[in-house]
């Protein structure tokens, strides 16, 4: 990459670092997945000591090793609902559970340079824990989630999150082939509930780390 890009997304980054921090959320700024996950296990967790960890479904967090180290730290209890081998039943259940974890770590299916995070969600439950329930949230992003407002987040998430996926999912969703959102009726849409986070509440308890790098969809 040109420096000179390089130093572009650097500053977008950094804007909206401040403009997330207006909104009452605690924000970082960092190179890399690598740097992101060292401040998360060397600063963030040992500041929030939490007894329990639970997870958002984030190619972000699998795909950059983040989850499984915070899995491997001693004295956690982690409610894992990455382990797909559960039956239904006790997924569901294990994601009830996880509501009420200490930390709750996800990302995000977007950032407004406003300083808002949107998501869309299937089931509803890594939206409810960015919500409400855990009492600290960390949202890790790559520069790629990074939308002007909340309209073309909305675009975003539509045109590209949601279809790629459904089909990363294998879902028998219309998007999967036309790759874009129809706003199908499929009993296997993964499009169910949007949320708009605007500021954080209570301060600082959702705190976001802005990575300058491609992450996810």
């Amino acid at each position: 990459m040109h420096p000179k890009l390089k130093e572009f997304h650097q500053s977008r980054l950094e804007e909206t670092a401040k403009a997330l921090r207006k909104n009452n959320f605690g924000a970082h700024v960092v190179e890399t997945a690598k740097d992101a996950k060292e401040l998360i296990l060397g600063t963030l967790l040992p500041e929030c000591k939490p007894g329990s960890v639970s997870f958002g479904g984030s190619m972000t967090l699998a795909e950059n090793g983040i989850y499984e180290a915070v899995k491997a730290v001693p004295g956690l209890k982690i409610f894992d609902t990455y382990n797909y081998s559960l039956p239904p039943a006790e997924m569901v259940e294990l994601r009830r559970q996880a509501l009420l974890a200490d930390l709750f770590i996800t990302s995000t299916n977007a950032v407004t340079e406003q300083g808002a995070l949107v998501n869309l969600d299937g089931t509803g439950n890594r939206v409810a824990s960015l919500t409400f329930g855990p009492k600290k949230v960390i949202v890790v992003a790559g520069r790629n989630k990074l939308c002007p407002d909340e309209f073309s987040a909305m675009e975003h998430i539509r045109s590209l999150a949601a279809p790629v996926n459904a089909a990363r999912l294998s879902r028998k969703t219309p998007c999967v082939s036309t790759h874009r959102c129809e706003d199908c009726h499929s009993p296997e849409r993964i499009c169910n509930t949007w949320t708009i986070t605007v500021k954080s509440a209570p301060k600082e308890r959702t705190v976001v780390v802005l990575v300058n790098e491609d992450l996810g969809f």
